[in-house]
């Protein structure tokens, strides 16, 4: 697939009448308000005839998230034909049906309890694949990066209208290309991943943005798509930066206004951006930030 639009291929509608829901409560001098929350319904998904897991996700792209768990889990593989993808959206099941025979039970009873929210779960296996992965040596440039990083943060999102929920973005140089949303970073991702089978998008030269924590959960998960370079607007686990190490992920973090910090894969990182014309992040925005981070 040949991307040329400098605009997003994929990107939130926080005003998705599915997505959101208005509520009524009280502020903090007892006045009555209004308020928008973000919506969370169930998701079952199945790998052909086998119930893999009920995942909590806001209901967009269930196929895209179906398929992208299935393959961060290691059950679909990247050479597996997918001859099928159906949703029942009264059911809220989907189910993905390939030519391989597919039989996971024993797998689904190693599991490894994760940092992620909304019960996120790796795979116990997972980890050691990160032995045999080799990320490209792609350059980032910093005015990249920060041209990345202030579309994102000014994109209309759920993120800022709604927040309880996490984004993912996904990009190439200086061009955010697909921007997920959903209650679990790691739907978010997942869904990425999912668009990137289904439209055969390579991973060498792209960009990962989170808005969420570098846990060891999502350099798994971007190591294993084949992604070489992981940003935030958060924070690091040590264990997500000790994997990033070793998998000489290009591991960015705390990634606001002009500041950054990069504790893994720093070889790839061309500082060319002169830090006079960038702005600092905005007070407003990092009130609205703070409330969403994880």
């Amino acid at each position: 697939m040949t991307i040329a639009d400098d605009d997003y291929l994929i990107r939130p509608d926080p005003h998705d009448p599915r997505l959101t829901e208005r509520v009524r409560g009280v502020d903090q001098t007892g006045a009555e308000i209004e308020t928008v929350v973000t919506v969370e319904r169930p998701l079952t998904i199945f790998l052909n005839a086998q119930e893999i897991v009920t995942a909590m996700t806001i209901g967009d792209h269930p196929d895209y998230l179906a398929i992208g768990y299935l393959l961060n889990q290691g059950m679909l593989q990247p050479d597996d034909i997918v001859t099928g993808v159906d949703y029942d959206e009264e059911l809220q099941v989907v189910v993905v049906r390939t030519e391989r025979e597919t039989n996971y039970e024993e797998k689904l009873k190693k599991k490894v309890q994760t940092s992620g929210c909304a019960q996120g779960t790796v795979f116990g296996d997972l980890m050691e694949a990160l032995e045999n992965v080799t990320l490209p040596a792609v350059p980032l440039r910093t005015s990249w990066l920060y041209a990345l990083t202030h579309k994102i943060n000014t994109t209309p999102s759920l993120y800022l209208e709604a927040g309880a929920i996490h984004g993912c973005v996904l990009a190439q140089e200086d061009r955010p290309l697909v921007y997920m949303e959903d209650v679990g970073r790691h739907n978010a991702v997942d869904k990425i991943a999912g668009w990137m089978f289904q439209q055969k998008v390579p991973a060498h030269d792209k960009i990962f943005y989170t808005t969420g924590r570098l846990t060891s959960e999502m350099v798994i998960k971007t190591v294993r798509m084949g992604i070489p370079i992981l940003v935030s607007r958060s924070g690091f686990t040590a264990w997500g930066v000790e994997l990033a190490r070793k998998a000489n992920l290009t591991l960015i973090g705390r990634a606001r206004g002009k500041r950054f910090t990069a504790l893994a894969g720093i070889d790839r990182i061309i500082f060319d951006q002169d830090l006079s014309y960038i702005e600092d992040e905005s007070a407003k925005h990092r009130r609205k930030a703070a409330m969403h981070d994880d």
